[in-house]
């Protein structure tokens, strides 16, 4: 495949990304890589490839394009590429949690020969080293990287890095207990998704609204809250982004437990626990968290909304929508309905217990 066919195909990925048919983009992406000969185009692509993984939150598979990137990278020999391929391999890690190894390789980055890529990506950079250091606890050192990645912002219109930062700055001060700007930053990124973000991704829309729902939770607004939770869940189950569902899953338990529901708190709890040991393969702790999860629908007398038959006397798969509404999965399937039920509330995906 030459340079002229490799453009072509890497563009009709795009075209499908960005019409959220993304198993197809992956396909057209991964043919190319297996067939172009051109050491740029592969580059590319391999750009493409760690950037959707990243947004469908397959953070290995990530690691795993960003590490042939820098190959492909030192082949080109050309700095700019470098220095990109670097950034993907710092942030590739961070999403993984290794943390001193995103900052070892975003100083990497900034110790690269000027390029003139280092305007557009610096602020990248300074981005993923201050989540780094926030990870790490040394908020010092988080707080002047995300403000150094702010300015290259501004310096620049990026308004996306913008919205990225706003993000991030929203969980620095959840962390440091300062919930008014824990709140207002994550508020601004949603701000200037609604401005700007017409050609995004729908993800900055879930991370604003995530972030959001924790500040909203955390000063007690919990209908708020909710409706917050609930919009990102949506996106992140239709993007079938698992590590955004399981943060929106856990902040759902930690407003019903605000609100008291300890009952409902420990049902999302066992679900999330289920899922994660069912990927890992534990199989002891599975059949565990499946116990105690049949035990608590027991406990709280819950009701199908559909048949009206007590959840949890038969060993019967459930459902639950992003409202926080379980259903049996057969009656919600016999139903034929894409709105919940019980509050109307459209569902879009529903995610499986």
């Amino acid at each position: 495949m030459g340079q002229d066919q490799t453009k072509q195909q890497i563009e009709k990925g795009l075209q499908l990304y960005q019409s959220n048919q993304t198993e197809k983009a992956l396909q057209v992406w991964m043919k190319v890589l297996e067939k172009s000969s051109d050491l740029v185009g592969r580059f590319r692509v391999l750009g493409c490839l760690v950037t959707a993984h990243s947004e469908m939150g397959r953070y290995k598979e990530m690691l795993k394009f960003a590490v042939v990137q820098i190959d492909t990278a030192r082949e080109l020999e050309d700095a700019d590429f470098l220095l990109e391929s670097y950034l993907n391999l710092a942030r590739s890690n961070e999403k993984l949690c290794e943390f001193h190894k995103t900052i070892s390789y975003c100083k990497t980055c900034l110790g690269l020969p000027g390029t003139r890529a280092a305007a557009q990506l610096g602020g990248q950079v300074s981005l993923s080293m201050g989540n780094a250091f926030l990870g790490l606890s040394l908020f010092q050192k988080a707080l002047e990287s995300f403000e150094k990645a702010l300015r290259y912002a501004h310096n620049n219109d990026d308004t996306m890095l913008e919205c990225r930062v706003c993000c991030s700055l929203g969980s620095f001060y959840a962390q440091v207990k300062d919930y008014e700007k824990a709140l207002f930053f994550p508020c601004k990124a949603a701000e200037l998704v609604n401005d700007y973000g017409k050609g995004w991704s729908l993800k900055y829309r879930a991370m604003s609204q995530y972030h959001m729902a924790v500040a909203y939770r955390l000063l007690g607004h919990l209908g708020s809250a909710m409706e917050c939770c609930e919009e990102s869940m949506k996106i992140a189950l239709q993007h079938g982004d698992r590590p955004l569902q399981a943060l929106c899953l856990l902040c759902f338990a930690d407003i019903h437990r605000s609100r008291g529901d300890l009952e409902l708190s420990q049902l999302k709890l066992h679900c999330l626990s289920e899922g994660i040991c069912r990927s890992k393969g534990l199989q002891r702790e599975l059949r565990a968290h499946v116990v105690r999860f049949h035990e608590c629908v027991e406990e709280t007398e819950l009701y199908c909304g559909l048949c009206g038959e007590s959840i949890g006397e038969k060993n019967s798969r459930l459902q639950a929508l992003p409202c926080s509404h379980i259903f049996h999965l057969r009656c919600l399937q016999n139903n034929g309905t894409r709105s919940c039920p019980n509050c109307r509330r459209s569902s879009m995906k529903p995610g499986f217990v």
